[in-house]
């Protein structure tokens, strides 16, 4: 598997949330074990059972984020200047049937986040902005159906 593009702020994250698990949430975990271990008959101890369960999310969770920490290449966005859609960039499109705006940051797929409006390049509608410049039009083949976007405005800074 190659690199994987992330800002330098995703891979901060991903370092961030991997220090929590291992000094916060790793140890609170084990504690948990030792107050439910100390509760007796462990065949039929649902706290200890569930102590374990959440043992095993964690060390799960570690090591996925472990991966891609190794496989993240991280993308300066510092002094970007572009015309066209390009990792990092903002885009704001415009919904052809509704009219509706929306901006997104093209992001990596580790740091996509709708919520935040952040979309992973490797996204349908990722893939169809990349390279484009503003006033063409895309067409997005998504699960509601198949979408017609305009490019109205393409910059490197959150406005």
């Amino acid at each position: 598997m190659g690199k994987i593009p992330i800002t330098k702020a995703g891979f901060a994250k991903l370092k961030k949330d991997l220090e929590i698990l291992k000094n916060k949430s790793i140890p609170e975990n084990i504690r948990d074990i030792e107050v439910a271990r100390a509760h007796g008959d462990l065949s039929e101890n649902a706290e200890y059972s569930a102590a374990k369960e959440r043992q095993s999310f964690l060390h799960g969770k570690v090591q996925e984020l472990e991966n891609n920490l190794a496989l993240s290449n991280i993308i300066e966005l510092k002094g970007l200047k572009t015309n066209k859609v390009v990792f990092g960039c903002y885009v704001t499109i415009e919904d052809s049937d509704s009219g509706e705006e929306i901006k997104y940051q093209l992001v990596g797929p580790f740091e996509s986040d709708i919520n935040q409006n952040k979309i992973s390049v490797t996204s349908p509608i990722g893939k169809a902005l990349i390279g484009k410049v503003v006033g063409d039009e895309i067409t997005v083949n998504a699960p509601g159906g198949t979408h017609i976007f305009e490019i109205i405005d393409i910059s490197t800074k959150e406005k």
